[in-house]
């Protein structure tokens, strides 16, 4: 009867506890699909790509070796701002 008990305990522990959430990235666009963004402007190597806020920035050289960022809104893909 104890050992009833002690599973009904732990059962109803697991029960209660909150599940992880998953981050939900709902329909925003991902890291690979903004990088083929930054590319089709010319972006040739990447060196750094940051979500921040509703946008991905990535940063990188263009082919003639030129500093370029690159600032693609997550919901829609479109080109906010380009940098170089």
């Amino acid at each position: 009867m104890r050992k009833s008990f002690m599973a009904l305990g732990a059962a109803v522990a697991i029960a209660g506890a909150t599940p992880a959430l998953a981050y939900d990235s709902g329909d925003l666009i991902s890291m690979q699909q903004a990088l083929a963004v930054a590319t089709n402007l010319g972006l040739v190597t990447v060196s750094d790509t940051e979500f921040s806020d509703d946008e991905w920035q990535i940063e990188g050289r263009d082919f003639q070796g030129r500093y370029m960022e690159v600032d693609v809104d997550a919901m829609t893909g479109s080109v906010r701002n380009v940098d170089r």
